[in-house]
């Protein structure tokens, strides 16, 4: 079992360690497990509209959000674990000895390889917060309305995950010296960062709109109409 083991803890249990002096867990985590509430409130949308007369026709599809938005989930879950894993790699590193030439170049090239991995945690952690976001825009859009602050929550959470997320890997990158590897992680970064703002602000739009109109009922999220 991994010693960062982020299913079983209670919450409390997980912020005193998110809190403490320790190097991990730390913020890439905490994008993680945002993402992951995210994908729980999406799921809970798609759940509370899963067999509710009037949107039956779009039952399959719920079905089918729900099921891959717990999917995400437990992605995401793994991903927090496997965040706080990289960075403890990362200080490793900075722990081998460095008394020769030799020592040296072998502590560079560990650290450059313990840095990319820290960068390609919370990029995947963002691939799968802008996911979130996708699953939540299709259940926003197709859902019960009077469920849908769940799943624009749930956006919100994921959309703060992939935030939270390229934080780390702007920091990161500033250590890691292979040019090309820098490029593309930037790239790649900035594609999902602008592409999880523009469904976050059309989801914001939906919603504000179905409120302005009066089309969502507050507190009626378990009728079976």
């Amino acid at each position: 079992m991994s010693k960062h083991d982020f299913h079983s803890p209670s919450i409390q249990d997980f912020l005193m360690n998110l809190g403490s002096d320790a190097p991990a867990p730390g913020g890439g985590t905490g994008a993680a497990v945002s993402g992951a509430m995210g994908a729980a409130l999406v799921r809970m949308l798609a759940n509370l509209t899963v067999g509710r007369k009037k949107y039956a026709d779009h039952e399959p599809l719920m079905k089918a959000i729900a099921e891959q938005a717990g999917e995400e989930c437990e992605t995401l879950l793994n991903l927090a674990e496997e965040d706080a894993t990289a960075y403890d790699a990362v200080s490793a590193c900075f722990k081998m000895p460095k008394e020769t030439d030799e020592d040296k170049a072998a502590r560079r090239d560990a650290l450059q390889a313990a840095m990319k991995g820290a960068c390609d945690v919370p990029l995947r952690v963002m691939e799968r917060c802008l996911e979130v976001i996708s699953l939540a825009k299709t259940a926003v859009k197709h859902g019960n309305t009077n469920a849908i602050s769940d799943g624009a929550a749930g956006a919100e959470l994921a959309r703060a995950g992939m935030r939270v997320a390229s934080y780390n890997v702007k920091i990161n990158l500033g250590s890691i010296k292979d040019e090309a590897y820098v490029h593309q992680a930037r790239a790649r970064m900035d594609e999902m960062d602008y592409m999880g703002l523009g469904a976050a602000s059309e989801i914001d739009t939906r919603v504000n709109e179905l409120w302005d109109s009066g089309s969502s009922t507050p507190n009626s999220s378990t009728s079976n109409s």
